[in-house]
């Protein structure tokens, strides 16, 4: 299962909490030059997550339309959606605090890490015969909610992943679970 984060956009660069957001052109156009390193094969599964950014660098990167998987959006951030890290720290402590050290937490009133986590981990096991074949475009979030499934891990630990725009992080369905071949992977076109 090969993840590919989506193209930067105008609120990743502020660092803003994910909201909706078309991608930057240039990143677009970086995950059009990826399209020939990666040689996707002729069966492979493209989805991804249902914003504009996934969207977008899904059909750069495939050269196909994408399947909308809602299971790959990011989690719905609530009142914090699009306001910029350290305004939300320094207006609501505590609640960054929760959200920070407790997967359940969710002081902004959107979903919480661990309702993303559950969700991500679902998807991945109904996947899991054709995991070999599926491509799945989503922004950092879900990637590290598969990195914590495939782990074991809280989606608090998860965090500690660095998932940056277009990078790559592949899994394998295993007998026994998921191996993680690599993670963050930049592809040089």
């Amino acid at each position: 299962m090969l993840f590919i984060r989506q193209a930067g956009t105008p609120g990743a660069r502020r660092a803003c909490f994910p909201m909706p957001e078309d991608p930057d052109p240039s990143g677009v156009a970086q995950a059009r030059a990826q399209a020939a390193v990666l040689g996707l094969p002729d069966d492979a599964l493209v989805l991804t997550a249902p914003w504009a950014a996934a969207v977008a660098t899904a059909r750069a990167v495939s050269d196909r339309e994408p399947v909308v998987a809602g299971a790959l959006a990011e989690a719905d951030y609530g009142d914090w959606a699009g306001r910029p890290f350290g305004e939300v720290a320094a207006a609501d402590h505590a609640g960054i605090g929760a959200w920070l050290t407790d997967p359940d937490a969710s002081p902004h009133g959107g979903e919480s890490l661990a309702e993303m986590g559950a969700r991500v981990a679902a998807w991945m096991e109904s996947l899991r015969a054709d995991a070999a074949r599926v491509v799945a475009v989503c922004d950092a979030g879900p990637i590290r909610a598969a990195l914590a499934h495939a782990l074991g891990l809280t989606a608090t630990r998860a965090a500690v992943f660095d998932v940056a725009p277009l990078s790559h992080t592949r899994l394998a369905a295993g007998h026994v679970g998921w191996r993680i071949t690599y993670v963050n992977r930049k592809a040089a076109p």
